[in-house]
C-alpha cells in the first residue's frame, strides 16, 4: 500500500504542468527544438512555431478539463493576477464553436493597464498594457471550484515598455548576472559552461486558525494582523509548538497543500510547526529564480484555498500577532552554472579556491555598496513590526560567513594570503552507538540578515506575503555590477598578469568591504553601536527605506543593464509610498470601526454591568469594595479609550488631506499609528477586565490555541 502511494506521487507529480516532458511528447521534434531554442538562448519564435505550441497547449489544458486560459502575471498589487478567457472562437454556421489558441494569443495578452498600480506610468485615460508570455516558466492547469484554467505565465509591461510587474526586471537581471557571471568564469578558463543562473529556494512561514473565528475579527478579515488583542497567557516561552507534532487537523491540511502542489510541480519538501502557536513552514527545493518566483505564488494560493476547505484560514501577514514571532520568508540564492556547477560552493579548500574566494569577496563589495538596497527590497508595512526584534534579523545589513570563511577573510585583507582554513570537525555525542558525524566548519547564526549557509546565501528579510522577485532583482544586479567591476580590472592585466591581477583584487576587496562581515549575536545593543562606528546604514522602516530606490548609485547601476530605467524606479517609489498610506489607512480605519461599534460598547456594558451588581450588594448591606475597584479601573480604560479614539480619528483624517507621496506617509508613520498605539494599549488592557461573554471577538488564546 505504501509503495503503490509512493508510485502515485511520482505519477502524480506535475502532472497539471506543461513541462519540458509534455512538450517533448506531443510536439513535432523542430517546434520542440525551436522553444527550447528560445527558452534558453532567447531566439523569437517564429509566429507557424507559436501557433504549434499554442495548439497542443489548448489540446493538452482540455484533456485536463480546461474550459478557458488566462494570461497569469504579478502586478505591483502584491498579489498575482488574471483575466480569463475562454478556448470558444466564433460560432460556425452549424451553430457549433470552435475551441482555439493561437500564437498570437499565447503569446500577448491586453488588460487594462491603468487599473494597475504603475506610479505615473499610466495615466487613466491610457488604458493598454501588454502580458507577455514567459515561456521559461511553464504553463500549468488549476483547478479549483472555478473548474480547470489554463494559466500561462507571463510578464507585464506598458504600451511604451515599462516593466508595470514583479517578473520583467526579474528576467532582465538574470540577464544581467548571467552575463556577467560567464564574462567572469571565462577569465578562470572556464570554456565549457555556456549560461549561469541564479537558483532560489524561498522558505514560507505562515499561520493557520479556524475560519469561523477569523470571520469574527474585522481586523483579520481587513488587514490580515489583529489589530486589538491582549497576550494568551501562554505563547512560545516554553518552545513547545516549534517543531512538535502536528495537530490532526493542520496534518490534514498539509497532506492536501502538498498534493495539490505536487500536481502543480511546486516542489513542497520540508513542513513544520514554527516558533509561535499556529505558526507553520513550508520549504521546496531550490529552482530557476524566475520558476521559484512562481511557484511562491502558487504556494501562497494554494495555501489560502486549501485552508478554506479544510474550515481553516492562512495568515500570511508578517505580524498577525502581538508577542509572539511573526512571519518571514527566507530566500535561499545559488549560482548555478548549466553544466552544474555551483559557483557559490567553496571546496574542501576555500583559501584555495580562488574562483570562488573572488566570487565572496564581489559578493561583499556589492552587498556593502548595496545595503540600502537590499534593506529596501525586503522593506512593506508589516515587516517593520518584525524587523530589529529578537524574531527576525535587525535592520541592519550584515554578512555572516562562519568561522571558517571569517578567518580566511582576515587573512586574506591583511596579508593577501590565507595559509590555512578552520577546518571541519567530529561531533561526538558521548553515547557509543550513535555514529559520530562530520559537522560544518561554522555554525549557523540565525540574527544575520544575509548569511551564507554552506554553498549559498540566505536572505532572511523578506516579508512572509511579499514576492521573492524584488530581492532576487536586487541581488542579480549588484552581484552582476560587482562582477562586471572585476572583470574590467582583470581583462585589462592580460593573461600574463591575470595571477597577480586576481591576487591583488581579491587582498583589495576582503580590505574593503570586510565591515560588512559580522557573525555575532544580531540582536544585541553593542551591534547597533559597532555597526554605526563601522558605517552600515541602520535604516528602521520602509518609509525611510524607499528613497534607496532613486539614488545616483542605484539609478546608475539599473539603468546600465537595462533592469529598470530613471522613470521605473520613480515609479516604484511612488507606489511603495502610496500603498504603505493606504495599508496604514485601512488599519486605521479598521480599528475606528471595531474601537467604536463593538469594543468601548462591551466596555461600557461591562460598567454597567459592574455598576449594577456593586448597587446590588451595597442594598443587601456587603462590602462591593471589589465592584467598586474594578469598575474604577475599567471606567479609566473607557475614558482613556475614548480620548485615543477621538485622538485616531483626528489623525487619520488630517493624513487623508495631505499630498500623496512621501510626506503622506511619513504623516502615517509617526502621526497615526502612534495615535493607533494609543488606542490599542486601553482596549487590551480592559480585554483582561471585561466579562467573557461581552467581549464581542475572539481572543488571542481563541485564534491561536483552538484549532
Amino acid at each position: 500500500m505504501v509503495t503503490e502511494r509512493n508510485e502515485r506521487l511520482q505519477e502524480t507529480f506535475g502532472e497539471d504542468v506543461f513541462n519540458d516532458a509534455v512538450m517533448r511528447e506531443r510536439l513535432p521534434g523542430k517546434v520542440y527544438e525551436a522553444l527550447r531554442k528560445n527558452i534558453e538562448d532567447g531566439t523569437e519564435l517564429t509566429p507557424e512555431t507559436a501557433d504549434m505550441v499554442a495548439h497542443e497547449m489548448k489540446e493538452w489544458a482540455i484533456e485536463k478539463g480546461a474550459t478557458h486560459y488566462t494570461h497569469w502575471f504579478q502586478p505591483l498589487t502584491g498579489v498575482t493576477a488574471e483575466k480569463h478567457d475562454s478556448f470558444i472562437t466564433a460560432p460556425l454556421p452549424s451553430g457549433k464553436v470552435l475551441m482555439k489558441l493561437s500564437g498570437r494569443e499565447l503569446i500577448k495578452g491586453e488588460p487594462d493597464a491603468s487599473s494597475f498600480p504603475s506610479g505615473g506610468l499610466r495615466a487613466t485615460f491610457e488604458a493598454r498594457g501588454y502580458t507577455i508570455w514567459d515561456s521559461a516558466s511553464p504553463a500549468f492547469v488549476r483547478h479549483d471550484e472555478g473548474g480547470a484554467t489554463l494559466c500561462i505565465p507571463t510578464a507585464f509591461c506598458s504600451y511604451m515598455g515599462e516593466a508595470l510587474d514583479q517578473k520583467t526586471p526579474l528576467l532582465r537581471s538574470m540577464e544581467a548576472v548571467n552575463r556577467e557571471a560567464v564574462r567572469l568564469i571565462r577569465l578562470f578558463g572556464n570554456r565549457t559552461s555556456s549560461k549561469v543562473t541564479p537558483y532560489v529556494g524561498p522558505e514560507q512561514e505562515y499561520f493557520i486558525i479556524d475560519r469561523e473565528k477569523y470571520l469574527k475579527r474585522m481586523d483579520l478579515v481587513f488587514t490580515g494582523r489583529t489589530l486589538f488583542g491582549a497576550r494568551a497567557p501562554k505563547g512560545q516561552e516554553l518552545d513547545d509548538h516549534y517543531f512538535g507534532t502536528l495537530r490532526p487537523r493542520i496534518a490534514s491540511y498539509m497532506r492536501d497543500v502538498n498534493q495539490e502542489l505536487w500536481r502543480l510541480g511546486v516542489p513542497a519538501k520540508t513542513q513544520h510547526n514554527e516558533a509561535a502557536p499556529a505558526q507553520h513552514e513550508l520549504a521546496p527545493i531550490y529552482e530557476k529564480v524566475n520558476v521559484a518566483v512562481d511557484h511562491n505564488q502558487i504556494i501562497m494560493q494554494t495555501l489560502k484555498r486549501v485552508a478554506t476547505r479544510h474550515g481553516l484560514r492562512c495568515l500570511l501577514h508578517e505580524k498577525p500577532f502581538d508577542g509572539v514571532n511573526g512571519s518571514g520568508k527566507h530566500n535561499n540564492w545559488s549560482l548555478m552554472t548549466d553544466d552544474g556547477i555551483n559557483l557559490l560552493e567553496p571546496g574542501t579548500t576555500p583559501h584555495e579556491n580562488i574562483q570562488f574566494l573572488l566570487i565572496l569577496t564581489c559578493i561583499l563589495k556589492a552587498v556593502d555598496e548595496h545595503a540600502d538596497l537590499l534593506r529596501e527590497s525586503a522593506s512593506d508595512v508589516g515587516n517593520d513590526l518584525r524587523l530589529g526584534g529578537n524574531e527576525a534579523p535587525p535592520a541592519i545589513i550584515s554578512v555572516f560567513l562562519g568561522e571558517q570563511l571569517e578567518d580566511v577573510i582576515n587573512q586574506l585583507a591583511t596579508t593577501g594570503y590565507a595559509a590555512a582554513a578552520v577546518e571541519e570537525g567530529v561531533l561526538e555525542t558521548g553515547v557509543s552507538y550513535l555514529n559520530n558525524i562530520s559537522k560544518d566548519a561554522t555554525d549557523r547564526n540565525r540574527t544575520s540578515p544575509f548569511a551564507f549557509t554552506g554553498n549559498k546565501f540566505e536572505f532572511r528579510m523578506v516579508g512572509s506575503r511579499d514576492s521573492v522577485a524584488a530581492p532576487n532583482v536586487v541581488l542579480n544586479t549588484i552581484v552582476a555590477e560587482a562582477f562586471r567591476d572585476a572583470c574590467e580590472i582583470l581583462e585589462k592585466a592580460g593573461e600574463g598578469g591575470f595571477d597577480a591581477a586576481v591576487h591583488d583584487l581579491i587582498k583589495r576587496y576582503a580590505a574593503e568591504h570586510r565591515k560588512i562581515v559580522f557573525n555575532g549575536n544580531g540582536y544585541s545593543e553593542s551591534w547597533v553601536t559597532e555597526a554605526r562606528r563601522r558605517g552600515l546604514p541602520n535604516i528602521g522602516s520602509f518609509v525611510d527605506a524607499i528613497p534607496a530606490l532613486t539614488t545616483e548609485k542605484a539609478v546608475r547601476m539599473f539603468d546600465s543593464f537595462g533592469v529598470f530605467s530613471e522613470k521605473e524606479l520613480l515609479s516604484r517609489t511612488e507606489v511603495k509610498y502610496d500603498t504603505y498610506s493606504k495599508d496604514i489607512n485601512i488599519e486605521a480605519r479598521t480599528m475606528l470601526e471595531m474601537a467604536g461599534k463593538q469594543l468601548i460598547p462591551a466596555m461600557i456594558t461591562c460598567v454597567g454591568r459592574i455598576a449594577s451588581s456593586a448597587n446590588e450588594v451595597k442594598a443587601l448591606g456587603a462590602d462591593a469594595g471589589v465592584q467598586v475597584r474594578r469598575l474604577g479601573k475599567l471606567t479609566e480604560l473607557l475614558l482613556e479609550a475614548e480620548s485615543a479614539f477621538e485622538a485616531l480619528k483626528t489623525a487619520t483624517s488630517d493624513a487623508e488631506r495631505m499630498p500623496s507621496g512621501r510626506a503622506q506617509a511619513v504623516a502615517y508613520r509617526d502621526s497615526v499609528i502612534p495615535a493607533m498605539n494609543g488606542l490599542r494599549k486601553p482596549v487590551d488592557l480592559a480585554e483582561m477586565l471585561v466579562d467573557k461573554d461581552l467581549w464581542p471577538i475572539p481572543t488571542y488564546a481563541d485564534l491561536m490555541f483552538e484549532i
